[in-house]
Order: C-alpha cells, then structure tokens, then sequence
C-alpha cells in the first residue's frame, strides 16, 4: 500500500488546498471548484481511505494526513470542510510556514459537546453517541448508515433536498470509502479535541459556519473564533452543514475576498 494519496490539480493562480469531510472525497468540492479554478491553483485531496485514496496507508489522524499532504502540495492556504477541518486546523498551527492563511469551512476544533461533570465548558458539540450510534450501524447496515450521515449533514438547510441529493450522487462516485478508515473517522470526530491549538494560529484564519447546520452548531464555530487570534466568524444564513453545495457563489466570494485580503497583508508586511 502507498503513502502517497490522490490529490487533484486543476485551475490556476495562487495555490489552495481543500480538504473532504468524512466519507466524501474531492469530488464533492466541484460547485466551488468550478468557482475559484479561474484565480487558484486548487489542490484537492483525497484523505486516506476516501475516494482515490481508498488504498493509502497514511493513517487517519491529522498528525499522518497533514505531513502526507504536506510532502505533496506547496505553501499555500488550507480549506478544509467538516472532518476535513480538523486537518486543516492542525496544518495551520503546527506547519505555520507552510500554511499562511486557513479556512475552516463547518468545521470544529472539537465535534462534540463537553461534559458538565468535569467542568467542560464547551457547550455546542454534538452527543458523543451520535457518532458511536454510526460506528455500530456501519458494522450492520454499512449504506444504510453513510445515507442517513449524508441526510443529517442536509438537514436544516433551505435546500436540503438539492443538498441531499448532491451529496447522495457523490458518495461512491470514486468508490465505497474502506469501511475500517470510515470507523477510525467516526473515533477520530468523537474523541479529537484540538482547542489547545487555537492560540497557536499565527496567520489570518476565517471561519464560515451555515446558521442551519445540524453536524457543527455555528455557535462552536464562533466561540473558536475567541480562542483563536487574526480569526474572522462568518455565518450563511441559509446554510447547512454543505454551503459551498447550495450556496456555492456566497461561499466562493467569501473565500475570495479572504485569500486577497491575505495576500495583501502578507506583501505589505514583507515590504515593511
């Protein structure tokens, strides 16, 4: 088995990587792709066990899949969606130079919520036994269960049946995601917990919640955003937890505007 995964390159410009949440693969990135290809150089992973990385050995942790991709794409700004975000998020803070700028796209430092009886004030996570309910339903009902994840990540947007049905058709588009990978995903969205990395961020990092997603409440997006210096919150209102799917224009222009404004300041500051 390969250490190497499957990274997409296409467009041109200023570089740009993005990262899938779980279960997907690159592909489900297309409307935005087809939006920011004009002005970046998008390189579009496949994490281990997804799509066309299906064979990869590269464990799935962030620490394995942000030095395999760090071998494999240049310096540039990360964006990563869902699942995806955890490794973008860890890039940012451990490999600053290599990563200016970082986009966390309904994504968390932590998925689920804290518990009060250890004094755990992260409030807006998700049950731990949601994810552990998927883990079990893999073992007995392995399509089953990734239709009823892709329904939950459509749910709450104003069109979750356009949402569901993009996700629907992309799911085995690059073939059916190793079983083992998508329950050490399921481990890893239950038990990571990456807020200690937060005041780490040294370059400017944006993040776009959807006001309606049920997978990561906008309100743990927002408290980050505390922990987390030169960060910037934004919310679309009518987004779930896939915006760039049916909001696809709002949440290119938004990455545009950031990646510019990055840019901008980052020349400034080498002429200073």
């Amino acid at each position: 088995m390969s250490t190497a995964l499957s990274i997409e390159i296409t467009g041109e410009g200023p570089p740009l990587v993005l990262l899938h949440g779980w279960a997907m693969h690159g592909g489900v990135f297309a409307p935005l792709v087809a939006r920011l290809r004009a002005h970046h150089t998008l390189h579009i992973v496949d994490l281990p066990g997804h799509g066309n990385s299906r064979d990869s050995a590269v464990p799935l942790t962030p620490e394995d899949c942000v030095a395999a991709i760090s071998e494999q794409v240049p310096v540039a700004p990360w964006c990563g969606w869902s699942l995806g975000g955890l490794m973008a998020l860890h890039a940012a803070a451990t490999r600053a130079a290599s990563v200016p700028a970082l986009v966390m796209l309904c994504a968390s430092p932590r998925f689920v919520r804290g518990e009060e009886t250890s004094g755990d004030s992260w409030r807006y996570g998700m049950s731990p036994e949601i994810f552990r309910d998927f883990a079990t339903g893999l073992r007995e009902d392995y399509r089953g269960t990734l239709d009823r994840f892709v329904a939950l990540e459509a749910f709450g947007s104003t069109d979750a049946k356009g949402e569901l049905r993009a996700l629907r058709a992309e799911l085995f588009t690059r073939g059916e995601p190793a079983a083992h990978i998508l329950a050490d995903g399921l481990e890893l969205l239950e038990t990571a917990d990456l807020r200690a990395e937060l005041p780490r961020l040294s370059q400017p990092n944006l993040w776009i919640a959807g006001r309606r997603d049920r997978l990561v409440d906008p309100r743990a997006m927002r408290e980050a955003t505390v922990l987390a210096p030169r960060a910037r919150f934004v919310q679309i209102e009518h987004g779930g937890h896939a915006p760039f799917l049916t909001q696809a224009d709002e949440v290119a222009a938004l990455i545009e505007e950031f990646l510019r404004a990055t840019a901008g300041n980052s020349m400034e500051s080498s002429v200073a």
